[in-house]
């Protein structure tokens, strides 16, 4: 399977969002978008994973790449999956303490919740 890619902007987000397999194959697709969105001045990226099947070790190395190079610049990166299958990935490899999961855009773009009091 292949991979395709789109972005859109979202309550001051660009959204990239992936659908097929993010593979040793077509993980330098995303990459290249990711670097494209950065270097263009988006410093506020979420990658929607929710239509993404498969995602291998080279896809994982795309993402912590991206999260990397967004921190450096004062950014911030989340993600968007669904996919218990794809969350079963993250919680092995304990990146799902490095990233910010969501389950929607709309929750990966919320601002934070102020404490009370």
């Amino acid at each position: 399977m292949e991979l395709s890619l789109s972005s859109r902007e979202f309550a001051g987000y660009t959204v990239v969002e992936a659908r097929g397999e993010v593979d040793v194959y077509t993980a330098s697709v995303l990459r290249q978008r990711l670097i494209e969105v950065i270097e263009g001045g988006s410093h506020r990226v979420v990658v929607d994973l929710r239509r993404v099947d498969f995602l291998d070790s080279t896809g994982l190395g795309v993402l912590v790449g991206a999260l990397k190079r967004l921190r450096m610049a004062g950014g911030e990166l989340g993600l968007v999956c669904d996919n218990e299958k794809l969350l079963k990935v993250f919680r092995i490899t304990a990146l799902d303490r490095v990233f910010a999961l969501h389950e929607t855009v709309e929750a990966a773009t919320a601002p934070p919740a102020q404490p009370n009091g």
